[in-house]
């Protein structure tokens, strides 16, 4: 920019005043930057991730938050039922100031407690289901989309074989012939050792398409053919070309899957083939609450509410973690 001046013999100058101005360097932003930047827009999604996050924590220190705000989850307080009706007495279930959430009926156990020891199974199970439907799917689906051919035609069979499988009726019949012990576990410990792995299998080809989809569109870009030219191997592109460009559709389908393996974890709690008791499971809360629903529906009401938090908190993350990395996205 530069400003007039005139001097004395009206002759007019010209003064460069940016010459002194310090030159200022164009930052570069990297694209978890960019995307954290969108994600801080959406107060939705961050308010789901908190929650998460809390779940997360509840999860983790269960034995100290139930030491301190409540009461060993499998100790009985009959003496806080009605000794007629077996339901809680009070109102509201019995909720008071040791019983934050109430009692059971027919044996008065803390709500609370097990509403927080439930929450351990729930995402335990979750989480590992969804790692295992992460790894198979990711591999499977971007051999598939990779190599082509035959590989792709006899993987999306199976994709398609999986998908059209009653999981749910082979879950119940698996569990019911299930040894007591197994894999070196027992009890409850086999129970959800099985339910990870059947979840966990069945729900792979779900993201196996969507990672097969991705593959076939990276593969002919350009930074593969230049692998290709310098003499890369298959493998070598496949991992180290593809694969890190499919972080981000992986990571979203996720959080999106998670919350669909808590309410199948749920389910087959609620149909007996979960966690044996007197082990905590929301889903086998809510079974145990149709007994007594007419009598006392507060109990069927806590177990569904966490339940629904969980997955719609999960939802809402995953939806706004998606909108973040996508690189069409503002």
């Amino acid at each position: 920019m530069t400003a007039p001046l005139h001097d004395s013999a009206g002759e007019t100058a010209t003064v460069d005043v940016t010459a002194d101005m310090p030159a200022k360097d164009i930052e570069g932003r990297s694209p978890g930057r960019i995307a954290w930047t969108r994600l801080k827009r959406d107060k939705v999604a961050l308010i789901g991730g908190v929650v998460v996050i809390l779940l997360i924590l509840v999860a983790v220190f269960a034995p100290f938050i139930v030491g301190l705000l409540g009461h060993p989850p499998n100790e009985f307080h009959e003496n806080l039922l009605d000794p007629d009706l077996g339901t809680p007495k009070g109102s509201f279930g019995g909720i008071n100031s040791d019983f934050l959430l109430g009692v059971e009926p027919t044996n008065g156990r803390d709500v609370f407690s097990r509403i927080v020891y439930g929450s351990r199974i729930s995402l335990l199970v979750a989480f590992l289901a969804a790692c295992v439907s992460v790894v198979l799917g990711s591999i499977l689906g971007s051999v598939a989309g990779f190599f082509g051919g035959w590989v792709d035609a006899v993987i999306s069979r199976v994709m398609d074989l999986l998908l059209a499988f009653p999981q749910l009726l082979f879950t119940i019949a698996l569990v019911s012939v299930v040894p007591n012990s197994l894999w070196g576990l027992s009890g409850s410990g086999v129970r959800m050792g099985v339910l990870i792995v059947v979840i966990g299998f069945f729900g792979w080809p779900y993201i196996g398409r969507i990672v097969r989809g991705q593959t076939m569109s990276l593969r002919e870009r350009e930074y593969v053919e230049a692998a290709r030219s310098l003499g890369a191997g298959r493998v070598y592109i496949l991992f180290k070309e593809l694969l890190p460009n499919l972080v981000a559709p992986i990571l979203v389908y996720s959080t999106l899957i998670i919350p669909t393996n808590i309410l199948s974890e749920a389910a087959l709690s609620f149909l007996g083939a979960g966690v044996k008791p007197p082990t905590a499971s929301w889903g086998k809360m809510l079974s145990d609450a149709i007994n007594t629903y007419q009598a006392d529906p507060t109990y069927m009401v806590v177990p569904g509410i966490a339940i629904f938090i969980t997955v719609l908190a999960f939802n809402l993350f995953g939806d706004g973690l998606r909108d973040a990395l996508d690189p069409k996205g503002s």
